[in-house]
């Protein structure tokens, strides 16, 4: 135990070291938000970008033309107004005036032209799936844009309120190519000052934001520190402003510390196994991923009350879906499976596997190691020989992205449309499609609940989903966690939004 808390408190040490970059211009008379991640960011193009981390820098980074409240509805932020034309096939956005890029070049109409287009066609790009739909954008004035559609398309305005919707300096993305996530200009509240890989990410004032107002801060720093007890001692000792994603474990002692607060929400995605069944060709070369029987084996074989016991200390909500039990969306007539250990192992030996071994991928995060282990113990009782294998975060991304992996305990932080929590993970060939799964009638029931507006259409649809995918079993669901945040007493402004992500703006530092 001594061991453990000394490697704990050098990491803090190190952690903490790093919270200050040398030579760094010191640009207003205001103080510096330190914030603690769990992961260290992929790319930091919004094009590209996959990570719920990177999402979280990209707030004071790159504003989006629509952003959400803390009850999911759209709210302005570079569009001030939009309306639908009477089809459902054209968009028409009024946008704010007086907005900069971080170069100095003016936001308008054609930039947004410029950046969905880049979205749609920039090799790589994760937004495509999101914006298939659009087929052309007009520049009706300066301050007025017009999306085309080739049929209706619902999720749009919810897929605007995150990468889709952020804007990029026109100017420097053509100059930079696919090096732009190496310094990317946008138009937040904050701009581009440095990154050193595994150690932070510095962002400083745009004293040209529209917002300026709102801004309480010189400086941000995003720190990763994925183990959640060094995240929190640099928290206790002063050297975080905020932590994201605090062990459940710790939340009841943190209630009782008048230096700190606490804050959660449900999460708006899931915690889930990803199986590789045709991805790649490790798919066919496992039991697993190759028969069906055995991935509904290993689901039978997992107790969700007893992961979410304890592995979240109860911080969660059990689930078989890409939207939790009280999403209005949920698919009530595909009910969550008890264990049946009995019936697992009947499976297996009708699969003539009766004791498949598996290799599962896990992030090198707190929870995600927690899971593998549960999950490891858990279903040796059927039968399974899990063996389990760690990754930083960005890393295990791209195995999955290779298919260079069995199965891969994946944490999706959810969007504010169903569709952004399951098309691009289902779709043929989509690019989070990191299971390989594939199956027409699918895609078919995917593309129509894109064009349908109303919920009470869309749920039916939603609902043949779920029966489909649950036979073939992908993506394994298991819980919906709570975000867990804590912070500084002394910080004010803080939102408790469903998406977990940081606002900046409002955030303030108090005497």
């Amino acid at each position: 135990m001594k061991k453990s808390l000394l490697i704990a408190a050098l990491l803090a040490a190190g952690a903490a070291a790093a919270q200050t970059p040398p030579n760094l211009p010191n640009v207003a008379n205001l103080p510096n938000l330190r914030v603690g991640l769990a992961e260290d960011p992929d790319v930091l193009d919004p094009s590209l970008a996959r990570t719920f981390v990177g999402r979280i820098v990209f707030t004071a980074l790159c504003d989006k033309l629509v952003d959400i409240d803390e009850k999911l509805n759209l709210v302005p932020q570079l569009a001030l107004s939009w309306a639908w034309s009477a089809d459902s096939k054209a968009l028409t956005m009024k946008l704010r005036p007086g907005v900069t890029f971080h170069d100095g070049e003016k936001f308008d109409a054609a930039a947004v032209k410029f950046n969905i287009e880049r979205h749609k066609t920039l090799p790589g790009s994760n937004r495509r799936g999101e914006l298939a739909p659009v087929s052309s954008v007009d520049v009706v004035d300066p301050l007025t844009v017009r999306l085309n559609l080739s049929a209706p398309f619902s999720p749009l305005l919810a897929a605007l309120s995150d990468r889709a919707g952020m804007m990029v300096s026109p100017k420097a993305a053509q100059a930079a190519g696919e090096k732009f996530g190496n310094k990317p200009v946008c138009s937040g509240p904050f701009k581009w000052v440095e990154r050193v890989a595994q150690d932070r990410i510095v962002l400083e004032r745009f004293d040209g934001y529209w917002n300026k107002p709102a801004i309480h801060f010189n400086r941000v720093t995003y720190t990763p520190i994925p183990d959640a007890t060094v995240r929190l001692a640099n928290l206790k000792a002063g050297q975080l402003d905020y932590a994201e994603r605090i062990a459940s474990s710790d939340i009841e002692k943190l209630k009782a510390d008048k230096k700190l607060k606490t804050a959660s929400i449900t999460e708006i995605g899931y915690q889930g196994i990803t199986i590789n069944i045709g991805k790649s060709d490790k798919a066919q070369a496992n039991p697993l991923g190759k028969d069906p029987r055995v991935r509904e084996a290993l689901e039978l074989a997992i107790d969700r009350q007893g992961l979410v016991q304890v592995v979240m200390d109860n911080e969660a909500l059990v689930g078989n879906q890409w939207v939790a039990p009280t999403n209005p969306y949920y698919a009530k007539g595909t009910a969550v499976p008890k264990r049946n250990i009995e019936r697992a192992k009947a499976l297996l030996k009708e699969a003539g596997v009766p004791r498949p071994s598996f290799t599962l991928l896990t992030p090198t995060t707190t929870d995600a190691q927690r899971l593998a282990l549960v999950v490891q113990a858990m279903t040796r009782e059927a039968g399974f020989d899990v063996k389990i294998q760690s990754a930083e975060f960005a890393t295990s991304i791209n195995m999955a992205d290779k298919g260079d992996f069995e199965a891969y305990v994946l944490a999706w932080s959810g969007r504010p449309d169903p569709d952004g929590n399951l098309f691009s993970h289902y779709g043929c060939k989509q690019p989070l499609n990191y299971a390989g799964y594939c199956d027409a009638e699918t895609d078919r029931l995917l593309a129509l609940s894109r064009t349908l507006r109303e919920p009470a259409e869309r749920k039916p649809v939603f609902e043949q989903i779920a029966a489909r995918v649950q036979k073939d079993r992908p993506i394994l669901y298991v819980y919906h966690r709570n975000w867990l945040w804590a912070y500084n007493a002394k910080l004010s402004g803080v939102r408790q939004m469903p998406d977990g992500l940081l606002r900046v703006s409002g955030l303030q530092l108090n005497p």
